[in-house]
């Protein structure tokens, strides 16, 4: 059983998060997460930077866990943050990185669920119909929604909720007669209900945060014995020599700090790839 099982569990979201979260969690902790809907959660920061974010991606998710639990008066609370920048590969691509955090004030841990992948973001500065007819066919337009300015990507007025295509082309035209230099700054809308992509993703997260939930401590059955780090040095298949490739991880209890060091069992070996000597 669940330590969880038949406790409420915060969860302060206005852009439907709880309905990719909650069917993930309810299930296997036997909970139930009660969504919390009494706060306007874009005065924390929005995509859209007319509110900016203090603070870091993980800061933000922990406001919002605090607030809901504040709001709620439980001791149990999740809140999610999503951020959207480059890939880390190649720096082409668009890249969504979703933290769903849990916090327990019962036993004072903090557990951390993340996913990432490519994202459906991006913008277009244009004058021209077609040539934002084209770009949010490539944005997965109406499924993905879409945000127009005026001017440019700083002007404050500002149309949200577009999600389909007589109205991109009516709040087209409007915004095209306020523009002083006859442009219309288009990007993609990343509030979660707007972005399937992104909402995607924090599904994902959901599941991770639910694997470390469910590993508990074997000292003290505390949630959220994890990985905290990974020792290198699994032997290359070539040479022998010690690798890049991790050999053992180190498992880490939130609560008690009990750790533990497990060798890796599902690689014997390296691959000279990644061995300095054979690949220097």
């Amino acid at each position: 059983m669940s330590i969880y099982s038949g406790q409420k569990i915060a969860f302060l979201t206005q852009h439907g998060k709880e309905r990719v979260v909650a069917p993930v969690l309810e299930p296997a902790l036997a909970c139930v997460v009660q969504h919390i809907g009494d706060f306007d959660t874009d005065q924390l920061g929005t995509f859209t930077r007319d509110t900016p974010r203090l603070g870091t991606q993980l800061d933000a998710a922990r406001q919002k866990a605090r607030m809901g639990m504040q709001l709620s008066g439980l001791s149990l609370g999740i809140a999610s943050e999503g951020s959207f920048g480059l890939d880390p590969f190649s720096g082409m691509f668009s890249w969504n990185v979703e933290l769903l955090v849990l916090l327990d004030d019962m036993r004072g841990i903090e557990i951390v669920g993340m996913a990432q992948g490519v994202g459906r973001s991006g913008h277009l500065q244009t004058k021209d119909w077609l040539a934002l007819e084209a770009f949010a066919k490539r944005k997965g337009f109406p499924e993905h929604h879409l945000v127009l300015r005026p001017n440019g990507q700083d002007d404050p007025h500002i149309r949200k909720g577009i999600a389909d295509w007589a109205s991109l082309r009516r709040f087209f035209d409007d915004c095209l007669a306020q523009s002083d230099h006859q442009q219309v700054f288009a990007e993609t809308d990343l509030r979660a209900f707007a972005n399937p992509s992104r909402m995607a993703h924090i599904e994902q997260a959901a599941r991770d945060l639910l694997q470390r939930i469910v590993s508990t401590c074997p000292s003290c059955d505390a949630p959220g014995f994890w990985v905290v780090e990974r020792v290198p040095g699994l032997l290359c298949s070539a040479c022998g020599t010690p690798s890049n490739s991790y050999r053992s991880e180190v498992w880490q209890c939130l609560a008690c700090h009990h750790h533990e060091n497990k060798v890796r069992t599902d690689k014997l070996f390296a691959d000279p790839q990644h061995c300095a000597r054979c690949n220097p």
